[in-house]
């Protein structure tokens, strides 16, 4: 009998990348990986559950899990992990120079419910006094596309909320004054995200902390969080099914970051590029997989997406993690 055959959708990065390319591979399990963007991977599995194992939005897992049991089980591979309140841009006209400016300005996210910007809220809130409620909203990513077209998206009690016309994109917007500020910009031109303007060479636009490292540094220093923005899903019937494979996806994932674990500037490359973290203020394993070490920050964005009207409870990690994972 052969190995369980298995469809797979991964972002192409440094941490999935020896799975994609076949270097290492899971035991019993031949995976037929594609790489995609995020973005789309999400929307195709909320709408569709189109493949077998791939990241996830941990956000939008997380509300799809508060309205009843999806078609997935989470495991604790985290592949993607940010400052995302460093990355604000602001228009230089715009007059905002402190996060406390942001009150009554008109900004632009991606989508309302993507976890970088559930970060970028959280952070905002808890660190600066800067509600969600404080700001106009728009959002570049439609109905039909977006994570929240699949898990029943409506603006929360108080947020106003305006779509971003098919004809225009957040980063026209910002350039062009339609927005004051983007607090989360991945200029990507894909299937999902419109944008495509590189906003770091534009005098015009300036991010909202002048030193995003040293902001970064001291969110660490305070908090202890590198908050995580996807996880890793495979289907449920599967899991439940064969048991054995959800191990066996973790080991690969373990398997590729030790094999990693020698090219630690690698792994940390994409982070230091944009001037997030500084690898000497961190701990000795800032990508670690696994629920034990990764509890407080999983709890955290559980916590802020209640807060922020996302969900209708704290969603326990108990109720998207297979019961296998828990004590990883």
């Amino acid at each position: 009998m052969g190995n369980l055959q298995l469809r797979a959708a991964f972002a192409d990065n440094v941490r999935s990348r020896p799975l994609l390319d076949g270097r290492i591979a899971p035991d019993g399990i031949d995976l037929e990986s594609i790489a995609l963007s995020p973005g789309e991977i999400f929307a195709r599995q909320l709408k569709g559950a189109e493949f077998d194992v791939s990241d996830m939005s941990l956000g939008s897992f997380m509300i799809a899990t508060s309205h009843g049991p999806t078609d997935f089980v989470a495991f604790p591979v985290f592949t993607a992990r940010r400052f995302f309140h460093t990355g604000i841009f602001v228009r230089a006209a715009a007059g905002i120079e402190r996060p406390a400016d942001l009150r009554g300005k008109n900004v632009g996210v991606p989508e309302f419910q993507q976890t970088g910007v559930v970060w970028v809220r959280g952070v905002l809130q808890h660190e600066f006094g800067v509600a969600p409620t404080d700001m106009e909203w728009f959002m570049e990513r439609g109905p039909e596309i977006s994570h929240g077209g699949a898990t029943g998206f409506r603006p929360p009690p108080g947020i106003r909320l305006t779509y971003v016309p098919a004809e225009t994109n957040l980063g026209e917007m910002l350039i062009t004054g339609g927005l004051d500020a983007v607090l989360f910009y991945a200029p990507r031109g894909n299937a999902v995200d419109r944008s495509t303007i590189d906003l770091k060479t534009r005098p015009d636009v300036h991010t909202l902390f002048a030193d995003p490292a040293a902001e970064g540094r001291r969110y660490y220093a305070k908090t202890g969080a590198f908050p995580i923005n996807h996880c890793m899903v495979v289907r449920r019937s599967i899991a439940e099914r064969e048991p054995w494979v959800v191990p066996s996806l973790f080991d690969a994932f373990v398997a590729a970051q030790t094999e990693n674990a020698k090219q630690r500037a690698a792994l940390l490359e994409p982070y230091l590029q944009v001037g997030q973290i500084d690898a000497a203020e961190l701990s000795s394993d800032p990508m670690a997989y696994g629920i034990r070490k990764n509890r407080p920050v999983l709890e955290t964005i559980a916590t802020y997406l209640h807060e922020q009207g996302l969900t209708d409870r704290v969603v326990r990690l108990e109720d998207i993690f297979a019961p296998s994972m828990l004590d990883t």
